[in-house]
């Protein structure tokens, strides 16, 4: 009887799952181009990190990109609070955990999800790129994945930005002087990846990157509707 009762409880989970997909791919599907900006939760607002996601955000969203974050404080708020400043489509993917997670008000579209792989789906799917601010375990592990689905050709190759050299050159060192020297990467997987410090320097990348990118079986790209770059003073 347990035993029964355990293969129901798991086959209506199943439901439960594939109602998070549906609800996202219908709420996201005329998103049009997206950036998904991840970082740490615990930023303050007085923070420098959260005052580069805001710029950050408000340039993208006025060069036409709409701001996918995760919903919550922190990064995640300065990224929707940026896409509003920039008068751009600001998204949150926010995720039901043990500790609360209480949305950020800034955010146009807005969906709940229990599950975590059912919600990174919808940062990879609809993304036109990531910009990974100074973050904790979550966001190294969005980081990594990115690299792990463009290394093995699972998705389309994007534009992935590091922001902040000081906070990720420890790591891109010990990528370099390990895993590199090690074998267990290549020379050439640590160009998956931009690092920056400069706003201005993460939007021109993103999207020179998709002024250059290479069609697909020979097919001819049409030439991309994003007008050329306007001068911000930092």
């Amino acid at each position: 009887m347990e035993t029964q009762e355990f293969a129901s409880g798991e086959t209506w989970r199943v439901f439960r799952i594939m109602s998070e997909f549906v609800e996202g791919f219908e709420t996201l599907k005329d998103l049009g181009p997206a950036i998904t900006i991840f970082g740490s939760a615990r930023t303050k607002r007085d923070d420098g990190s959260y005052k580069t996601t805001l710029k950050v955000a408000e340039m993208l969203a006025r060069r036409g990109f709409a701001i996918i974050s995760g919903g919550g404080p922190g990064i995640m708020e300065a990224a929707n609070r940026g896409a509003r400043m920039g008068r751009g489509v600001s998204v949150g993917l926010n995720i039901h955990l043990p500790a609360e997670q209480k949305p950020n008000r800034y955010q146009d579209k807005s969906l709940i999800f229990r599950h975590f792989f059912a919600r990174k789906v919808m940062f990879v799917k609809y993304a036109s790129g990531y910009v990974i601010m100074p973050g904790g375990v979550g966001t190294l592990d969005e980081f990594f994945e990115s690299l792990t689905l463009i290394q093995t050709g699972k998705i389309r190759r994007f534009p992935v930005v590091l922001m902040g050299r000081k906070y990720w050159e420890g790591l891109i060192r010990w990528m370099e002087h390990t895993l590199v020297e090690e074998g267990t990467i290549s020379p050439d997987d640590l160009n998956l990846f931009y690092l920056t410090d400069r706003p201005q320097d993460a939007v021109e990348y993103i999207v020179k990157f998709h002024r250059d990118m290479i069609p697909p079986a020979g097919e001819r790209r049409k030439k991309s509707p994003l007008p050329p770059l306007e001068s911000h003073n930092e």
